[in-house]
Formats: structure tokens, sequence, C-alpha cells
């Protein structure tokens, strides 16, 4: 039989396969052939769109702002992922090897895809018929997180895989897992392993057990389904299957499986602690890091250090609060803040859910009473204990009728309490407190306001500041945004104003009673003092000293209101919200307690007007510095104009740091100049005579200090509805402020010396602790003279009344101002200030 056809096809079969399973075979070989190159050309259009490693840093990472006191403790932290970098050599090797059990044992001998690991899992889901086991490596997981979008298509898994490669081609084994350590979301906002062993067990990575450690590695699975808040159960097998893993590749032995695997979750949710309590201040950093950096302040890593000093924080917050609830103390009990009904012995899942809607405000934690015997009651608290409150912390309990009116005194603890009430208890600290009154006192929620704020003088750096009882109750800043009346407090601008014309601490001006007529007998004016005793002519240093109103109407009127009240402005005081009439005499002007502070530190610091202001720097992530305060300098051999409206004149609100120029040069500039306000002369006499009201006057009280170097002022406004005290040495000036939000009167007899000062003084004790006094030196220009203390005229030094009296010399004989009784005043008063007619005298 002969061969047909072409020779070629006579070759080919006598060469090339046709058995049915070598021509399979072939178009196997070819479709994976063709797949390799179809890969690799796709790989090559791909690898280029692959995102650069350059920038892949700790930088990269969406870390929160925090904000620092000035010595560097933590106050606040703002972002919308929870994280707390660390580096490698921060890891546990126990948690790392967890992690890999969980994830990817194979990770330090793979270059970011595990084939084994791929063929691994798909037979383990072909053979339970499951997805259930995945096969992305770690590094393919940072590959993921960091780069790529969460879309599930071929060309996203694609890029993953290349971009695994590409990572282990540029980084190391330890930057990789130092990436995932931090990147990797653990359920509840938290991004890494340190923030979730802060949210879940509120401890460092330090401190976790291997169980602890095993339920975290347990979470980047599936940190919903497995999270152990919201799925316990899911969490505890996902925990114990991974500490199985590895016993199984011998990362631990027997006996630690057993001791972990039987071991509870013990998981609750724990929010960030702060060092040191200031969220008042946090939020003002948070408003300006957002209107300096916007988007960024979330996720850039930013460090504000802010001039507030950890110490005296600590007693503002703890100065204002005791304040604000012996106030409470004070008025009466208004009742409880709910009930829940009680039958038989109380079960403790019922109470905890009567207490699930409370929470605890500024320190005072919600209870409830579960028994009450004679003069005793017990009360089960939040955590589960339970606190028993002694007749010393409920006798203060009468019932609160109104300002100024209180029931009778309780009888027994029963007159106060009863089962099922929801009340709050403050925990007494000192010693000699928990003698008298126990443990635990019965308190309520605040609802009188109050704020405290400290600066140093020399520069103006905010010290300490607390807006309120209790942020998360009221985020009201009352330091920065509550305009109230200063009353009295403001009469040391206005004295300073008279002294400035001449006038001299012995200048005499009568305290009779004033009649201001109106139109109609219904708008006449009758100031009055607060003793509603009436008084002759009275020397200037003691009319400050005892607060006397007359005293000062008369003195506004003889200077003038136009001049008076452009005088003010140089302290920082607003033209706008300074009266143009009489009143101010009374303090009817507005300011915050931040204007008010910021106005007596220029006597604290020798006249000078400095800008209060609380961000000391701004670092980057890296700690790069940002930005850096400015603050103006005092140069006493160097001094700007006096002039209010010269410039340098700042705002009296707090004023964030200034920018740092990029070049470091420009830093050399000339510094700006803090503008004298007061001359040395006035300033000096007019802390002297501020001395006098802590010495012989309304602020008394805080002879309690021990120390001779504190001057101040206290303010009251009319019908209590305002309570100040403003005090001072050289070191810091402090104001605190008492009053209600809705202005109300605070009750009879609630003055600046009564509810403000004893907050000033629980904060200055501590604010001055190991501070040493600073003696107050005269100028030269400043002379000493003996002048009769009745009619503050010189005398000689055996009169009987006889006191020393400072003058600026030059201006020692004051003249008898025309026309007014028993009133006298310098050349310098003006001749023609409409303000000067007298209305109507007794």
């Amino acid at each position: 039989m002969n061969d047909s056809g072409s020779p070629f096809s006579r070759w080919a079969r006598q060469h090339l396969p046709t058995q049915g399973w070598q021509l399979a075979l072939i178009g196997l070989f070819g479709l994976f052939a063709s797949g390799v190159v179809m890969l690799t050309l796709v790989a090559l259009i791909l690898t280029p769109t692959l995102p650069s490693l350059d920038d892949l840093s700790g930088a990269q990472l969406k870390v929160p702002m925090r904000v620092y006191t000035v010595d560097g403790q933590l106050i606040a932290e703002f972002g919308e992922e929870k994280r707390i970098p660390v580096r490698f050599n921060e890891m546990p090797e126990m948690l790392i090897k967890t992690v890999l059990a969980a994830e990817d044992r194979s990770f330090f001998y793979h270059h970011g895809v595990d084939f084994a690991g791929i063929l691994r899992a798909a037979w383990h889901n072909l053979r339970t018929q499951s997805s259930g086991q995945g096969a992305s490596t770690i590094t393919m997981q940072v590959a993921r997180n960091f780069f790529l979008s969460p879309e599930k298509t071929y060309t996203r898994k694609l890029k993953e895989v290349l971009l695994a490669f590409k990572i282990e081609r540029e980084l190391s084994k330890e930057q990789i897992l130092e990436l995932y350590f931090n990147k990797i979301f653990l359920g509840h906002r938290a991004y890494g392993f340190a923030a979730a062993a802060q949210v879940y067990y509120g401890k460092t990575l330090k401190e976790l057990t291997l169980p602890e450690m095993a339920m975290l590695a347990g979470l980047p699975k599936a940190p919903s389904r497995d999270n152990p808040l919201t799925n316990p159960d899911n969490a505890l097998e996902r925990r114990n299957a991974i500490l199985r893993q590895m016993l199984n590749i011998n990362f631990i032995d027997e006996a630690a499986y057993n001791e972990a695997v039987n071991a509870p979750l013990a998981v609750t949710k724990h929010a960030y602690k702060f060092d040191v309590e200031a969220p008042y201040v946090a939020e003002m950093v948070r408003q300006y890091m957002i209107q300096a950096y916007d988007e960024k302040t979330y996720a850039g890593g930013f460090n504000v250090y802010t001039t507030i000093n950890a110490k005296d924080q600590q007693a503002a917050v703890k100065a204002l609060r005791n304040g604000l609830l012996e106030y409470e103390h004070r008025h009466g009990y208004r009742g409880p803040a709910g009930h829940v009904t009680i039958r038989g012995e109380p079960d403790r899942e019922h109470l905890d859910d009567a207490l699930k809607d409370y929470r605890v405000v500024g320190d005072l934690v919600p209870a409830v009473v579960i028994r009450v015997e004679e003069k005793t009651a017990q009360a089960y608290t939040q955590d589960g204990a339970t606190a028993t409150l002694g007749w010393g912390g409920l006798a203060w309990a009468r019932s609160y009728i109104d300002e100024n009116t209180l029931g009778n005194p309780p009888k027994k603890a029963a007159d106060v309490v009863k089962a099922g009430d929801i009340i709050y208890l403050e925990a007494i600290e000192a010693p000699d407190q928990i003698q008298e009154i126990g443990p635990w006192r019965l308190a309520q929620i605040p609802e009188v306001a109050g704020a405290l704020v400290a600066l140093r003088p020399a520069d103006g750096a905010v010290l300490a500041l607390t807006g309120g009882f209790d942020f998360y109750q009221s985020s009201f800043n009352r330091v920065t945004q509550a305009e109230r009346q200063p009353g009295s407090s403001i009469k040391p601008f206005i004295f300073s104003a008279a002294l400035d014309k001449g006038f001299t601490p012995a200048t005499t001006v009568s305290g009779a009673p004033i009649v201001m007529e109106g139109e109609s007998p219904e708008d006449e004016w009758r100031p009055e003092d607060y003793s509603k005793k009436f008084f002759g002519p009275t020397r200037l240093r003691k009319a400050l000293a005892q607060s006397l109103n007359l005293v000062a109407v008369r003195l506004l009127r003889a200077i003038g209101v136009a001049y008076t009240a452009e005088y003010l402005e140089r302290f920082g005081f607003e033209a706008a919200k300074v009266p143009r009439n009489l009143s101010l005499a009374l303090g009817t002007a507005s300011a915050t307690p931040m204007q008010m502070v910021g106005a007596f530190t220029v006597f604290a610091n020798g006249g000078y007007r400095v800008t209060p202001y609380f961000i000391a720097r701004v670092e980057d992530a890296n700690h790069v510095l940002l930005e850096q305060a400015k603050p103006a300098i005092i140069c006493r051999d160097c001094d700007a104009p006096t002039d209010a409206t010269s410039g340098g004149m700042a705002p009296a609100a707090a004023q964030p740091a200034e920018k740092t120029p990029g070049n470091p040069d420009q830093n050399k500039d000339k510094p700006m100049l803090a503008p004298r306000a007061l001359s040395p002369e006035i300033c000096f006499l007019m802390t002297s005579m501020l001395r006098d009201v802590i010495r012989v006057g309304t602020g008394q009280k805080a002879l309690v200090l021990g120390r001779k170097d504190l001057s101040g002022k206290t303010g009251t406004t009319n019908d209590y509805r305002d309570a100040w005290f403003s005090g001072f040495n050289a070191d810091v000036a402090t104001t605190a402020w008492i009053g209600f939000d809705q202005p109300a009167s605070l009750g009879r007899g609630e003055t600046g010396a009564r509810a403000a000062l004893p907050v000033w003084i629980d904060f200055m004790r501590v604010a001055l602790q190991d501070v040493p006094e600073k003696p107050l030196i005269p100028p030269n220009t400043i002379v000493k003279l003996t002048v009769n203390s009745e009619t503050g005229k010189p005398t000689t030094p055996d009169d009987p009344e006889a006191m020393e009296e400072y003058f600026i010399q030059g201006k020692e004989a004051p003249q008898e101002l025309p026309g007014i009784e028993g009133e006298t005043t310098p050349e310098a008063v003006p001749e023609k200030v409409p303000e000067n007619v007298r209305e109507k005298l007794f």
C-alpha cells in the first residue's frame, strides 16, 4: 500500500502525536503557556501602575493628633482611628508568634506569596466544601491595606500579588511586620495591636497575657464577627483555635496551652486614659488645628504641646469642682437623679440596668440606694461595689426650696434618701474629712457653673484652664465664651485711671449716699454699698480694699467716663462692651474670665500688656517642629508706648502659636515687645493697694495661704448674679468666676469672697507651692510719707492716726475738688467732662 499525500503530510503522520491523550496534554500545555504569557503581559502592564514604596513609613498611618502639657503629659487624642504606632523592637516576641500562628506561619520563609499555603487552603476548602481558609499572607494584607481599594476584582487581586512581591524586595521582614502591626483594623475604631490592647484590655502590649494576645490575633480575619465585645462566643472559639495552632507548631507547650485555653475572655471596652484632665484646653487646641490644618488634623499624627502645667491643671480642676460642690451644699439637696423600684433582695442585673444610662460626671459616681438605716445608707455603684454613706455624708442635705431658702435639717437618713433612689456620690480623699464625713458623701450635679484660668504674667502663657464642672456634661467654655459683668473686679482699672490723672492712694472721696435723677422718679439711680452703710470721706486705698461702690461712682465721675472707658482698653477690655455711664463704676461692662485675668496680669508683671496663649509648639508625627509660640517679651529698658491704641495691643482671647518660618534665619528677627499699659509708678501703687484687699479688705480669706506677696480683688454683681476673684503675684495670675449660665441670683451673701475666693485659694495653694515670695520693690520715683489715716493728709509720726503711704514723687499734695465738700482731687482733673456735673448728693 502506497503512502498518499504530500511529503509534509506523511512527515506529520509519522512524527506528531495522534493519540487523544497526547492531544489533550498538548492543549493543556498550550493553555498554560498562553496563561503565563498573558499573565506576564498583564504584569508588565500593571507593574508601572503600582504605587511607590518610597513614602511607606509610619507617617502614612492615620495617626491621631495628640495634645500634651508643656512637660509632655498627655491631655487628649483626636482622630478617626485609634492608633498607637509601635516599632518592631517594641513588639513582644510571643505576640509576634501568636499573630504568625493565626495569619501567616510561613511569613519569614516566603517572598510575599505563600504558594504552598494557597494549595493547602484550596485543598482544605475543596475538601470541606467551604471558603473558610484563606491564603493571604501578612505581606499581601499590608499591600491591600496600605495601597489598594477594597474592591473584589481579579485585577485588584493580581495587583495585590505583584505589590506583595515588590514590598518583599524593598522592605525587610521586620519593616513589613511593623507596618502590619500598626495598620490592621481590629474593631471598635482600633487600628493596630497597641491601640487594640488599650481598647479591649486597657493595657500596653508588654502587659498582655498569652490568652489576651491570642484573642487580639484572632481579630484581623473578622473584626466584627469574632469581636469579644459583640460576639464573645465567636471570639472565644477563634482564640482557642489559635492557641491550638500555636501548640501544633510548637510555639507553646501543653501547660501554657491548657492554662490559656481555660482563661476567661475578661474583655471590657476601655476609654483611653489621659495623664491630665484638661478637656476644655484640648477643645481649644482642636478648633485651632482644624482652622490651621483642615482635614489633616485627625490623621496627620500632630503632636501639640500646650503651655499647660500638669500640676496646676489638676489643681484647677479640683479647686473648681470643690467650689461648685460647696455651693451646692450651702443651698440644699434637690432630690435624686432618678428612681427604680426595688422589691426584696436587690438583683445585680436589675441594678446594672438601672444605672446604664448614667455616667460619672466630674468625678461624681452614680449609684442606686439599696438599703436605708437610721443614720446610714448603702448604695450600689456602676462598678459593682457597695458604698456606705455615713451621717456625715448625709446631714448636709436639707431640701432646696429656692436660692435663699432651705428646708429643715434632716434627722435621719430616710429624710434624705430612700431605697431605689439613683444618686451621685462624692469620694472623700482628705484624711481629716474622711474622719469627719466618711469615705463617701451624697452629692448632686451642680446647676451652678464656674471657671478658673491662670496665666504666667511674664508672657501670658496659660498655666491652667477649666471652663466648667464637667466638659462632657457641658462643653461651653466659660473661660473664653462666658461674657459676664465683672462687678467690683473692674474697680482696680478705674482706680488706675484716677492715679494716672494725679489722684493718690491717700486722696479722700466721699462715700455718702447718691441719687442720680432721671426723667421720672422711677428712673432714679441709687447705688449703694454691699454693707448698706454710708461712709464719709475715705482714702482710695481703703475704699478699694473695702470695695466701696459710692466712692467708686464719685471717683469715676470726677475723672470722666469717656476718659476711663478709653483707659480700660489698654487692659484688654473691648470698647463696645464698656458702658459710657456711671454704672461702669459698679462693673456693668462685659468681659470673659480670660479677659479679666489678662487685665490683672498688667499689675502682676509691672505694667505690661501680654496676650494670653495656650499652644507652645506644634510638631508633626516625626516630631519635626511646625509651629512655635512667639509671645511678646517684656523689655523694661525698651518700653513700648503706653497709649492703649499703640501697636501691639492684642485681643484678650487666648491666641495660638505663631507659624515658624521655613527659613530658620527668620527666627533671628527682632522679637515683638510687649507694650507698656501702666507706668512703673502707677503699677506699683495699684499692686500695693490690691495687697491691702487681701491684708485688710474683702479678700482676707486668702491670708490662710500664709504669703505676703498676694494681691487681688473680689467682684460681685447686682443681685449676686456673678461672683469673682482675681488675684496674683509675680509668678501666677488667676481668675475664678462662679455663676449660672443663664444669669440668675446665686443667693443672698454669695459674694466673690464667699463663692469664688475659696476656689482661687485652693488653686493657688498648689500653684505657689515651693515658689519663693518676691518682694514688691518700689521704683526710684516712689516716695513714702506719713499721712493721717482718716484725712489722708500729711501728718507727723506722733499722730495717733498716722500711717505711711506711697506717692509718686512730685505728686504728693492733692488739692481740693471744687464744689464737692469733703472730696479732693489733683490739678489734673479734666475741666470739661460732662460726667463731672453733680446731679444730686446727700
